[in-house]
């Protein structure tokens, strides 16, 4: 018995591991973390995250990256929805080949992006803003909330949909009273995965910001002094990093976990 758990304790600990040595630096000085090796920190501090709280430098890039984030995950599931139930209720001429053509750009590289956003939004004046990186982001979320919400749609009767107009709904009262509850846990785990890759995608988000909209990610890969890395900010920042997505994770566990029972996830 004792066998048995083991392996899944082992299992857990090795994940939270780096978890708790990120928080260990971040509570220590950076000569500490340096020359000394100890399982908790030996002069407990506080001051690097100070330095995040009061630097506007870093908690700016907090914001930025929340604004965009936020953008991004309501762009994505709002023009999803409509084009999910699409593909759900009507058959089209080259419906298949479409719906393949979505997910083929999710699979593509964002490096292959980088370079032509940035000439695209340098000309036009979108360069440097929050609405440049969560359209940029759009391009792979979109075919992901297409995916998994015509997942969760094709489960939904299409005898609801006849009834309520034989009721004398309208497709729009329909859908935002009726159909929208329905696939609630579908819009959960859609918003999830976007907030979750929206938020720690770093090279289109790094490559079309410079100072204004800069975000978390690309602050944290410029944070050199005279002196080296400053080690006990990276880690605070990284653990600041972290929390959003778990309370995400939080909210939404419910329909992640539905999510993965119904097998589109």
């Amino acid at each position: 018995m004792r066998a048995k758990w083991l392996i899944p304790f082992i299992y857990i600990v090795f994940l939270l591991l780096p978890i708790y040595w990120l928080i260990n630096m971040s509570l220590k000085t950076n000569s500490e973390i340096l020359s000394v090796f100890s399982l908790w920190p030996q002069n407990l501090t506080f001051a690097n995250y100070r330095v995040i709280f009061t630097d506007a430098s870093w908690y700016s890039g907090y914001i930025n990256s929340m604004i965009y984030v936020s953008i991004n995950v309501v762009i994505s599931v709002t023009f999803a929805l409509p084009a999910a139930y699409a593909f759900s209720r009507y058959s089209f001429v080259g419906d298949k080949h479409l719906f393949f053509w979505l997910l083929t750009n999710r699979m593509a590289p964002p490096a292959v992006f980088a370079l032509p956003f940035f000439q695209l939004y340098s000309s036009i004046g979108l360069f440097d803003t929050h609405i440049a990186v969560a359209i940029a982001h759009c391009l792979f979320n979109l075919p992901l909330a297409v995916w998994i919400l015509e997942g969760f749609m094709s489960g939904i009767p299409k005898e609801i949909d006849e009834t309520a107009f034989v009721d004398g709904y309208s497709w729009p009262r329909f859908f935002i009273k009726i159909f929208i509850p329905n696939i609630a846990s579908g819009i959960g785990v859609t918003a999830f995965f976007c907030f979750m890759f929206s938020w720690v995608e770093l090279l289109l988000a790094r490559t079309l910001t410079a100072v204004n909209a800069k975000p978390i990610s690309a602050i944290m890969t410029r944070t050199v002094s005279a002196s080296g890395l400053d080690w006990g900010v990276l880690a605070a920042a990284g653990v600041l990093t972290i929390v959003p997505g778990a309370l995400v994770i939080y909210f939404v566990r419910n329909h992640i976990a539905k999510g993965f029972a119904l097998g589109r996830v």
